[in-house]
């Protein structure tokens, strides 16, 4: 039985990691793909995560399979596709650490998946299936995605969903609200950041925001909010919980930090459980998170990145603060 499914792109970041003696930039290889992201927090943190998806028959391809492997993950689900090459992403750092990305996917191979490809198994074994949308973004994927979602609700599975909006992977913004939106009704967990709250609902206020996405019947609405920390909205209340003082250098993975750390401390909980959970432990939850996608901040990477459970625990209790609702 595992604790996460997810289905998605596996990728490769090239991180900047400094220059040549010649002043020429350098990029360090490293696993990347939120959904890959998310199972891996998952996965130090003790849960049983389970990959679906796609990469090329290629170095880069191999590669990402032993790093899911080396993290824990079971690859089964994972093909490597002749015909196609692994996605292959160049991550830009600015100056405060936020994170932009130049993609090379032009009929990239986590795109190539199809639904007759997917192990169903691993979907029927999982207690909660996670996606995201960058799987939306083309075909055959789309269709998949759509088609996996379909099956994990009549399975009875919670649904987790990460709209992560990348702009550059679409031919505009309506054109990825629309597809994006098709499959919120669907989400039990839905995690936005605030980029992707305004392009889903129009809202800049993060009370009205997060309220607009709970109308479609969400059981938990999360929105990230970078070094505020992040806002949640569930049937017992709403609130804000702010995140921890770490010296940033890279934000690659902290979003997926963040929901793979509240995976983890939901993965016991049945839908009617997610649905009625009291605010104050989802408070506890978030915090919790809200760790771990600070401590991901302060390493280059995302995978390489992750925290560990006990060092989790040790930035809750040096940097204990009041927890407030907004």
């Amino acid at each position: 039985m595992y604790d996460v499914c997810a289905l998605g792109e596996l990728l490769v970041d090239f991180t900047p990691s400094g220059f040549s003696d010649q002043g020429i930039a350098l990029f360090a290889r490293n696993p990347g793909g939120a959904p890959a992201n998310v199972l891996a927090m998952n996965a130090k943190l003790g849960a049983h995560t389970a990959f679906i998806g796609k990469v090329g028959n290629d170095d880069f391809g191999h590669f990402l399979e032993k790093s899911l492997q080396c993290a824990l993950i079971n690859t089964t689900g994972l093909l490597k596709d002749p015909a196609c090459l692994t996605t292959l992403a160049f991550v830009h750092i600015s100056e405060s650490g936020d994170r932009s990305f130049s993609f090379y996917r032009r009929d990239g191979a986590d795109l190539m998946l199809a639904w007759h490809e997917v192990n169903k198994t691993l979907i029927d074994d999982s207690k909660i299936f996670h996606f995201g949308s960058v799987s939306l973004s083309g075909h055959p994927c789309r269709d998949t995605v759509h088609e996996a979602v379909r099956y994990a609700r009549v399975k009875g599975k919670i649904i987790s969903y990460d709209p992560n909006y990348r702009a550059f992977l679409w031919p505009d913004a309506n054109t990825a609200k629309n597809e994006i939106s098709s499959l919120i009704p669907d989400a039990d967990i839905l995690k936005v950041s605030e980029e992707e709250m305004l392009l889903l609902t129009g809202e800049t206020d993060v009370e009205k925001g997060a309220a607009l996405l709970a109308k479609k019947g969400k059981a938990i609405v999360l929105v990230s909010l970078g070094p505020r920390g992040s806002y949640f909205l569930c049937g017992s209340g709403s609130g804000a919980v702010p995140a921890y003082d770490v010296k940033t250098i890279d934000t690659t993975g902290a979003g997926d930090s963040f929901l793979g750390a509240v995976h983890y401390r939901l993965r016991d909980k049945s839908l009617d459980a997610l649905k009625s959970i009291s605010r104050t432990e989802l408070i506890d939850i978030i915090d919790f998170a809200n760790a771990a996608g600070s401590l991901t901040t302060t390493k280059k990477g995302a995978i390489p990145a992750l925290p560990t459970p006990a060092a989790i625990e040790e930035c809750r209790r040096k940097n204990k603060k009041l927890l407030y609702r907004t």
